[in-house]
Order: structure tokens, then sequence, then C-alpha cells
């Protein structure tokens, strides 16, 4: 007989809790599982130690390429922006006009066309702010671009990925505030598999899968961080990474740029209540990469998508504290994901934590 995840249940050796008694859970939106092995946080880490990110980083640095009126390597200058700003990025990973690969002679070793363009956004002229520093109408401000450049890149292209990396630790290289969007003629990987997992479950339950995980989440709540009257987010119960959150509409939605004005007004609140919590965690500006799916575009924008749900990625690293990360190595890597603590204690932890940044604690103290 196989224990439940949630909750407890006997059996023939005692009885399961998921918090102590490993165990695999499925995440229907990848086809895959993950190991939960919630004991192992106990142990002790005499593993390296992550440098916490600097409090010092300069409002304006003629040095840094995201600042206004700074000039970048291809010789550009930027203009004064004073709110957010989109450009060509200057190494792109897909540019429109590469020409096709050759014909393969063996089945083991295919290649196929990429094509696409690559743009940076900046959300804010400051270096020293991050989203949850920002204004609500500031927020709002980057959410009403992410969906114009959702629409505009989406017309001809199939794909468009908008990512936050944030942090050193996620590979962000330059200390501003911004995101990246790359639109590219293919469906990567993640966007195929979400495709098809969606398509299955609209087909054999007739509701789309994240509109009924949602219904779900904000019927059961122990999974619940953050949530109002459009938006929730949650620790999702296959999550990989300690403190991984999705967030979800209530309504069907199936795109960034279907959104509602008040829609985007509560996603910059919800936003904003989120990654307030994820700073006031370890108290650090808390690193992740995270990013939208929603249906495909291009020539998929004639076809039926209703299957898809518009829904955002959060990926943070960080485990036990500013400075301890989980790496994903060794069994994760050959085996399959494993988490060190249950996505509800997980939850629990970010959802008591305070809705007022620290940093704004602290000078309200001082």
């Amino acid at each position: 007989m196989e224990p439940s995840p949630s909750g407890e249940k006997e059996e023939g050796v005692g009885r399961f809790r998921d918090s102590e008694h490993q165990h695999t859970r499925y995440n229907p939106l990848r086809d895959d599982w993950v190991l939960v092995s919630a004991h192992r946080v106990k142990r002790p880490w005499q593993g390296q130690l992550e440098k916490p990110p600097p409090e010092d980083v300069p409002r304006w640095d003629p040095n840094n390429p995201l600042c206004p009126g700074a000039t970048r390597v291809n010789g550009e200058v930027n203009p004064q922006y004073e709110g957010t700003f989109v450009f060509p990025n200057d190494f792109p990973a897909l540019q429109p006009d590469a020409p096709e690969p050759g014909d393969s002679d063996h089945p083991l070793f295919r290649a196929a066309a990429a094509r696409g363009v690559c743009k940076v956004m900046c959300f804010h002229p400051w270096s020293d702010l991050t989203l949850p520093l920002m204004s609500l109408a500031e927020i709002r401000a980057v959410i009403d671009a992410w969906a114009e450049l959702a629409a505009e890149l989406g017309a001809s292209y199939p794909w468009v990925q908008i990512f936050e990396n944030k942090g050193a630790m996620m590979g962000c290289s330059n200390p501003h505030p911004h995101c990246q969007v790359w639109a590219s003629s293919f469906l990567p990987n993640e966007a195929r598999l979400e495709d098809r997992t969606q398509r299955q479950h609209l087909r054999q339950h007739g509701m789309p899968m994240l509109l009924e995980y949602a219904e779900q989440e904000a019927h059961r709540k122990e999974r619940l961080v953050v949530e109002n009257a459009d938006w929730l987010v949650v620790v999702p119960y296959w999550a990989t990474w300690p403190y991984q959150t999705l967030l979800l509409p209530r309504r069907h939605v199936c795109r960034l740029q279907d959104l509602h004005e008040g829609e985007r007004d509560s996603l910059a609140s919800i936003m904003q209540r989120l990654l307030i919590k994820y700073d006031n965690l370890f108290e650090v500006s808390f690193p992740y990469s995270m990013g939208w799916h929603g249906a495909p575009t291009g020539p998929y924008l004639e076809e039926d998508c209703g299957h898809w749900q518009l829904h955002a990625h959060y990926y943070p690293p960080l485990l036990r504290s500013a400075t301890i990360r989980k790496f994903m190595v060794g069994y994760e890597m050959l085996a399959q994901a494993q988490r060190d603590l249950t996505p509800e204690q997980a939850a629990e932890r970010l959802r008591s934590l305070p809705e007022v940044h620290y940093k704004q604690r602290s000078k309200e103290m001082s």
C-alpha cells in the first residue's frame, strides 16, 4: 500500500509523515517525479558558502551598461530613461537571419534551424532597486511592458520567453533591475512538454490543468503563500527547488497580453508581496530565476490553445540561509530531482513572513 504524501497514513511499519519520511511526488506539468527527503535538511553542512549580494550597489554607475546615459559595449549610448527601457541584446543567443543547417547523414546527428531575437528590458533607472522595493505603479509598468513585448514578438514568433535572473548566484552579470526576452522560431523543450501535458489533461479531465490546480490549492491552503482576488502563489506540490513558487491566475487566461486592467494591478500587488517575503526569508536580496509560460504565439494564434493556462515559475536556489544553496548535482543530475524540505514546510515559512520589506522596517526603526 503506497502512502499518501499529504498528512499521515497507517502502514505496515508505523505511521507515515511527509515531513519525516522520504517519498516521491508526481509533477503532472512536466510528467516526472521528485524525491522528497525532508529529514536531510537536518544534516550538518561543511560545504560551499555563497557570498551574500552586495548592499552598497551605486544608484548610477557610468560603467554599468544598463544605466541611463551609459555607453554599451557596441558603442550605443542609453537614453536618460525614467521608466522601463527595452533594447536589443548586445550578445544575442538568437538572431533572425541565421542560415539553415545542412541535411543530416544519420538520425543520431540531427540539427534544425533556430532563429529569433533577444531583448533586454530594464525595470527602473536605479541600479540599487529590485522589484520588491519598487512601487506598485512601477511594477505595473513592468507588467505592461512584458505584455506589450509578448504581443509584439508573438505576432510572428511561436514562443516568447520572458525571464529574470536575479542575483549573481543565478548568473546575473549586471547589478541593475532587468530581465530578458527571447523570441524563437521554435517551441523550446519546456514549452513543448507543458503543451503536451496540459493538452492531455484537458482531453482526459475536461478542465485546464493549472486552472483546476489553482482551485484545488485555493481550497486546500496548505501550500498557499499569498493570494488576492485574481491571483494566488503556491509552493507547488511537486516543487523541486527549496522555495520554488508558482504564480497562477484564478480565471482561465492563456497569455500575458490577455490580462485586463484590474488583473494587471492585482498582479503587481501579489508580485510585490511574494518578492518581499522572499527577501525577508533570509534578509537578503533573494536570488532566483523566474519566467512566464503561456500559450504559444505566432502560427498558434490561429489555433485552439484552451488547454494552456498562463503561469509564472520562480526558482530560487537558497536552502538554509543567505549563504547555503541547494545544489542540483549527483543524484539530481543522474537520477531525478530531490528536495530537502516538504513544499508544505516551505510554504508555511514563506506565508508566515511579514509583508513589509526588512530594509523598510530598518528605516522605520532608525
